[in-house]
């Protein structure tokens, strides 16, 4: 099947293809306004600092320092994934668990700066969570880690605006899909189709020219 003969089965079919990915999408924001909820998405930004290890301040000493500060970073970013951090969290929060909100930690091999981000469906929830967890890997951190301290540099507070879920996304997906959906139904059903519909066709079968065509009369004249 060519492109055109899809573009004129479409055009044939232009009820199916306008309805159908419409319907899709009613559906899925129908899905998206009812049944998921808001989330929130808090974040935390943390400076890891690791201990001295010589107690002269040449540039050496500080180079050094600093390769081994970025090295603890992601041994931290590590740690902060861990079920032990997660627990102690929910245990100072008198939570059975962190189910329900998800954790996000990013960080660079050329920065010792790291972002923990906490999302769920409260807002304060999340900001404490995001606290606390910072609070626990520094405590963490220094007891297993040759580290010095991890420093809060920005608290999480509680967010106003939601963070997700992306409706409008998940909607023009809903769309294309209808819109397949419809494009599949016409080709299949036009493969299904074994009539006779035109004189090329019939060329096609029988192997023998046309040699007269008789035009449709209206009203059966």
């Amino acid at each position: 099947m060519t492109l055109l003969e899809l573009l004129q089965l479409m055009r044939k079919h232009l009820k199916l293809m306008i309805v159908l990915p419409i319907v899709f999408a009613l559906a899925t924001a129908v899905v998206c306004f009812v049944a998921l909820p808001n989330t929130y998405t808090a974040s935390t930004s943390m400076y890891v600092l690791a201990k001295q290890s010589s107690a002269n301040s040449d540039n050496a000493a500080n180079y050094s320092n600093l390769n081994a500060s970025q090295m603890m970073a992601n041994d931290v970013s590590t740690l902060l994934k861990s079920d032990r951090i997660e627990a102690d969290t929910a245990k100072d929060l008198h939570l059975e668990s962190l189910k329900g909100y998800s954790t996000k930690v990013t960080s660079e091999t050329t920065s010792r700066v790291i972002t923990l981000s906490v999302t769920g469906t409260d807002p304060d929830i999340a900001a404490t969570i995001a606290n606390d967890m910072a609070s626990n890997v520094s405590k963490v951190a220094q007891q297993v880690m040759d580290v010095q301290s991890v420093n809060v540099i920005d608290q999480a507070t509680a967010p106003t605006a939601p963070s997700g879920p992306n409706r409008p996304m998940y909607i023009a997906v809903a769309l294309l899909a209808g819109l397949f959906v419809a494009i599949a139904i016409v080709v299949v059903s036009d493969m299904l189709n074994t009539k006779v519909r035109n004189a090329d066709e019939i060329e096609d079968l029988l192997g023998l020219p046309v040699i007269g065509r008789m035009p449709a009369l209206k009203g059966g004249k």
